[in-house]
């Protein structure tokens, strides 16, 4: 890993010595000429060529904002900033009456200082969080220097986005959400908490291009991961990988009623992007009921992300047998819980929280320290390789399990699955979406087989 940490960083050094863009200085370091503040009440004065943003308490994130809007662009700055205080700078960001009374919100390139060390990772301000957490890229956490002036970078060429810093490439995602705003520097707010006010992060050499980009960007590094961020697509280094849509985005096929042959009439619908359960009573499969994909699959590795609402609860079941229950109630499968464990009363039943988001329903709990984000999409992931199954949520691994061994069927027989012959042993399955009388939205759902 350290090789390859070092690799990169040469590669990046040998591009920038051979750019040949024209670059247009953001800040002539005397004064905030071209710049405006919003949201907040943080200070931003001038001390030694650099812009100095001040912490205060009891103000939410403060933004120092361009006049100016930029679509496709390279920018560099360097950056300094005191232990413990968060930032960011802002771009293609934007600010709105209509969108949370001018609330800022759009992509950032994090700056944290903190021992989770996600500078240079891409996170989606106001609006879907972290976009590219630095759990992607474990190698380049190593890159931020504590205590002195580091070095950023971002390509924003259509609906490509890349980061570095220090010369090592950091994030690099899709994404068509804006394709145009404004550049910011931001000061986190800091709460009340007094032993954190005058905190500072300095910014200076901020430049950007804007012309000859395809012969100023960076070259390709293939050993970076990428994150697929545009609704319901394919990527052509998913493709490579394996991966296809299990739900394209736009119709019903691939999928059935888990107790009928075509797709449920009512209680579903696509909208804006998303798959969605509609709201009915609550009760388990009575309204639109559950729905399955029409083929089986065996070894695999399943995402989806998915948007509770208040209250919901639902899941996403594997190894199903749509033959299995005939009667009420939903078709039967090892479930990945979906669940608002604050507001659904389901969350106290069980053993030990096993109902509860992300665990096996009722046979395996998962952590209740678990990265999940309330109101905001989350990543659901499963893992399953012969009678090897792993659960994550937004890129952490929640729960492992083999089945089909003496421990495997005890677990089942002390559940409420203990009726079911041979419960989650099957070789194969269809996957299924749980109709659970509560309003829950469901998008980019892809799949890849194992070999």
């Amino acid at each position: 890993m350290k090789k390859l940490f070092i690799a990169l960083g040469m590669l990046c050094f040998c591009a920038t010595v051979s750019a040949q863009g024209d670059w247009e200085s953001l800040f002539n370091g005397k004064n905030l000429k071209g710049w405006k503040k919003l949201n907040g009440a943080a200070e931003y004065r001038i001390e030694d060529g650099a812009i100095v943003g001040v912490s205060r308490v009891n103000t939410p994130n403060t933004f120092l904002c361009t006049d100016k809007t930029y679509g496709d662009f390279i920018l560099e700055l360097s950056f300094k900033v005191d232990e413990g205080l968060n930032s960011g700078v802002q771009f293609r960001s934007n600010s709105k009456p209509d969108y949370r009374n001018g609330q800022v919100h759009g992509y950032q390139y994090e700056i944290d200082p903190s021992a989770r060390a996600w500078s240079g990772g891409i996170y989606d301000e106001g609006r879907r969080g972290w976009l590219y957490p630095m759990t992607k890229n474990p190698c380049a956490q190593k890159a931020f220097k504590p205590g002195e002036w580091n070095k950023l970078r971002i390509e924003a060429i259509g609906d490509r986005i890349r980061t570095w810093l220090n010369g090592i490439p950091t994030a690099d995602i899709l994404d068509n959400a804006d394709a145009a705003g404004f550049i910011a520097l931001q000061v986190h707010g800091i709460g009340d908490n007094a032993a954190m006010e005058g905190k500072t992060v300095r910014w200076k050499n901020i430049r950007i291009c804007t012309t000859d980009l395809e012969t100023e960007k960076m070259p390709e590094i293939c050993c970076l991961p990428q994150i697929n961020c545009i609704p319901n697509t394919i990527s052509e280094r998913e493709a490579a990988q394996g991966w296809t849509l299990l739900w394209d985005g736009k119709t019903t096929d691939g999928w059935r009623g888990a107790k009928r042959a075509d797709f449920p009439p009512s209680g579903w619908e696509i909208r804006n992007d998303m798959l969605c359960v509609q709201k009915s009573d609550g009760r388990e499969s009575a309204n639109g009921g559950d729905i399955v994909t029409t083929r089986k699959y065996k070894d695999f590795e399943l995402v989806a992300d998915f948007e509770i609402t208040e209250g919901a609860n639902s899941g996403i079941k594997y190894f199903v047998d749509p033959d299995m229950n005939k009667g009420e109630g939903s078709a039967i499968g090892c479930e990945f819980q979906i669940l608002d464990d604050q507001r659904h009363p389901d969350a106290k039943l069980g053993v030990k929280g096993n109902r509860k988001l992300g665990s096996l329903y009722d046979l395996i709990p998962a952590p209740d320290n678990k990265p999940f984000r309330p109101g905001q999409f989350n990543t659901a992931r499963i893992v399953v390789k012969g009678n090897h199954v792993e659960h994550w949520l937004n890129d952490v691994k929640l729960i492992e399990y083999d089945r089909n061994n003496q421990e495997w069927n005890a677990l089942v027989a002390y559940s409420k699955y203990r009726d079911w012959p041979n419960f989650g042993n099957s070789e194969s399955g269809y996957i299924l979406l749980q109709d659970h009388g509560d309003e829950v939205h469901f998008k980019n759902i892809k799949i890849r087989e194992l070999k």
